[in-house]
């Protein structure tokens, strides 16, 4: 059995006029062509075992359980493959139904059709699809399945739109306005000919760009805040470490802050840093994001994301921190566990919380 071509369908096409991204795989059966799944001692359970979620296919018939019933009356793999790729998809957190297998000219020779959220993903899901239904007839166990799924979930959260774009683009097509993605990033462009708008994140062909490169720039951003009379943190950037101690001093002594003049997402920031060891170590963790490092007095308060839109304030959130609350007896990771099986969490922004991991920041934090 192997996959003679894969192609990525992004528009109306020969299988839907409906469903346009779908993933075309034209798969060559070899001996399994004379093997339909009734005649493969075993296989029905193997794939039961391995894929419990199978069990809700409904097939062409629309029902629950009518994939299986396939499955134990016999089918050919083209038919398993197309669903167990829907499946990997649904367990990697992207909602797919569709599929559709059909013979070819060619003897053992089938086009297997099925949609995708993200292409890499599909296509990546097609070559997984093809590995476990071999291992499932050679009887062999499958032991990358986890791995394939978590591969799926870091392919998508690379490609997927954030969530700024995709809420950009969700209001577009609730207002019928097609969209293009004319990038791998966030770069699109809403609608067609004259009226064609291109955005790119929240950046739209109305933002200034003056505007923009002073919001990333913190440094400029205090320093225009206050020369308007606004209260800023005391601050001064360094480049060496060896300015660090002089810095401190002139940002007002500790507690301070320090972080990457130019970066986003809280990258390379350390908070209510109290001795010079500590701020060595930021310094350092700084640096690896930008070469100017921000050293400002420390102030307590809450965090607030704005969303400003032609001049108006249409929402504000208050940014929480990670967090959790020991009970006296369960280890660090033991609690970060137990908050992670809220359902509200999710990989990345698949969810309205994410997944709390630990990583180097974390034990910088410790």
């Amino acid at each position: 059995m192997k996959i003679l071509e894969t192609r990525a369908l992004r528009g109306p096409n020969y299988w839907s006029i409906r469903r346009h991204k779908l993933i075309a795989m034209r798969l060559d059966l070899e001996e399994l062509e004379e093997q339909p799944t009734n005649l493969i001692d075993g296989f029905y359970e193997r794939m039961k075992a391995l894929l419990p979620g199978l069990a809700e296919h409904g097939c062409a018939e629309g029902r629950a359980g009518a994939f299986l019933e396939r499955v134990v009356e016999g089918t050919w793999m083209g038919h398993v493959i197309e669903h167990i790729a829907l499946e990997l998809q649904s367990m990697a957190g992207m909602d797919v139904t569709f599929g559709r297998t059909r013979s070819t000219q060619t003897p053992g020779v089938y086009n297997v059709v099925f949609s995708y959220v993200e292409e890499a993903a599909g296509r990546y899901a097609a070559r997984a699809a093809v590995r476990i239904a071999r291992a499932l007839c050679d009887g062999e166990p499958y032991e990358d399945l986890k791995e394939d799924i978590q591969e799926m979930r870091e392919i998508r959260e690379e490609v997927r739109f954030g969530p700024s774009t995709a809420a950009i683009v969700e209001e577009a097509l609730s207002r019928d306005i097609p969209h293009i993605r004319l990038s791998e990033k966030s770069l699109v462009q809403l609608g067609y000919g004259v009226h064609q708008k291109r955005i790119q994140a929240t950046t739209t062909t109305n933002t200034s760009i003056i505007a923009t490169e002073l919001a990333a720039d913190k440094t400029a951003t205090k320093s225009l805040l206050g020369s308007m009379g606004i209260s800023v943190p005391q601050g001064v950037v360094v480049r060496r470490a060896g300015e660090l101690e002089e810095a401190i001093e002139e940002a007002g002594g500790y507690p301070v802050v320090l972080k990457p003049t130019d970066a986003n997402h809280g990258r390379g920031i350390t908070v209510d840093i109290r001795d010079l060891r500590t701020a060595e170590e930021a310094f350092r963790a700084a640096r690896e994001i930008s070469k100017d490092v921000l050293v400002e007095s420390y102030i307590t308060g809450k965090d607030y994301r704005i969303l400003v839109i032609n001049h108006q304030v249409v929402a504000v959130a208050e940014r929480i921190p990670a967090c959790v609350k020991g009970d006296g007896r369960s280890t660090l990771k033991e609690l970060i566990d137990a908050i992670n099986d809220d359902p509200r969490r999710g990989y990345g922004h698949e969810n309205v919380l994410t997944v709390i991991t630990i990583d180097e920041m974390t034990w910088r934090m410790l």
